[in-house]
């Protein structure tokens, strides 16, 4: 498939590497940089989501997405992501992501602005509260070096799928040029995703913020492990 991530932010906070592996499937291993363990909320505009050889759709191809995440590797040292949850406002998106690579997207009220600077609001079906961002991008961009936590946390090229009952894993490929990344501005942010998959609080500020005007991306089928 095709797609373009834009307005990316990436907010981090440490977790505990015991927790993370508790939630994690068999045959995936918490990944850690410098022995610290990361779990991430990603807000972001999805756009002409389509798939190789077809054009985008209008109400169908463009939509808004939250993920919460960390950072696994498989039985063959292959890094990538572990996405806790999908959160989007595409009903569409959330059943084909589901079905096509076992992910979990989960229906969301989602709204968002563009300006200088960026809002975005977020609330899952059947929860009471909203996850609200206000940022806007500072400074000139930067390409993150290998081994720094910028690239750590930003330079995935792999997602990892289970069935529900994690007895099979699936892996998948993504290909984008790399991020251009920017310090972000933070008006207003928000944890709350992370309860919304029955995880434990985060903490205070994230202890990483970054964001991105986005890269063109191009998916690839899942194998299976």
């Amino acid at each position: 498939m095709r797609q373009a991530w834009k307005n990316l932010l990436f907010l981090h906070w440490q977790a505990p590497i015991a927790h993370l592996q508790s939630l994690l499937p068999p045959g995936l291993r918490v990944d850690t940089h410098r022995g610290k363990a990361w779990i991430g909320i990603v807000p972001f505009f999805m756009r002409n989501v389509r798939p190789r050889f077809l054009p985008s759709v209008p109400g169908i191809s463009n939509f808004l997405e939250l993920n919460v995440r960390t950072y696994v590797y498989d039985e063959s040292a292959t890094p990538g992501v572990w996405f806790f949850s999908l959160d989007a406002n595409q009903s569409l998106a959330c059943t084909l992501g589901r079905r096509l690579f076992n992910l979990n997207y989960r229906n969301a009220r989602i709204a968002a602005r563009e300006s200088d600077w960026i809002d975005f609001t977020a609330r899952r079906g059947g929860f009471s509260t909203d996850a609200s961002f206000s940022y806007r991008r500072r400074g000139s961009g930067r390409i993150a070096e290998a081994g720094s936590l910028d690239f750590f946390l930003t330079e995935r090229y792999v997602l990892f799928s289970s069935s529900k009952d994690g007895s099979q894993l699936w892996r998948g490929r993504v290909h984008h040029a790399p991020y251009q990344l920017q310090d972000a501005e933070l008006e207003s942010y928000s944890s709350e995703p992370v309860a919304w998959n029955r995880h434990e609080s985060l903490p205070g500020r994230p202890q990483h913020v970054c964001a991105s005007p986005g890269v063109e991306v191009e998916v690839f089928s899942l194998q299976k492990l």
